[in-house]
Order: structure tokens, then C-alpha cells, then sequence
């Protein structure tokens, strides 16, 4: 498995916020690092930490909200922007 760095879990979480994962898939991809990954030395405590919440997002009493996703990516160096378009 490739070693797990803040671009790899922003962009997990960035498809996530585009709808292209599922709350599943998220917290299926969350589960599958937390038991084999290999994390950046260098961030290793804070992207386990995301990691390991996006891995118990699915259970009602921790939840993933926008404001918990807005935190990660700036946790993790990135800024959110949202744009709304007419259809």
C-alpha cells in the first residue's frame, strides 16, 4: 500500500464532498488505512487522526459534517471553497 500523505487524504475527502464516494466508500477506504496503511512520518499523528474519524463517521453519534470536513482539509494545508452554478 502507498504511504497515506495530507494529498491523499484531501483528495479522499475532496471526491467525497463532490459525491464521487459514498459515506460507504469513505469510511470503507478510512477502515482499510487505519489496518494497512502506512502514514507520511512527518504528519503520521494528525492523518491518523482524520483517518481513524472518517473511519467511525458511519456511526450516528460521530457523524461527518461540512464544518468536520472543512476542519481536516485545513488541518491538512488545503482551503474549501464551495460554488454554486445554476443547472
Amino acid at each position: 500500500m502507498q504511504v497515506i500523505t495530507n494529498k491523499i487524504v484531501a483528495d479522499e475527502l475532496s471526491a467525497y464532498l463532490r459525491h464521487e464516494l459514498t459515506p460507504a466508500d469513505l469510511v470503507d477506504w478510512a477502515e482499510t488505512v487505519m489496518m494497512n496503511g502506512d502514514f507520511d512520518d512527518e504528519n503520521y499523528d494528525m492523518l491518523r487522526d482524520i483517518v481513524s474519524k472518517l473511519g467511525v463517521s458511519d456511526v450516528k453519534a460521530f457523524g461527518l459534517t461540512w464544518e468536520d470536513c472543512e476542519q481536516f482539509l485545513n488541518q491538512l494545508g488545503y482551503k474549501t471553497h464551495v460554488e454554486v452554478v445554476a443547472l
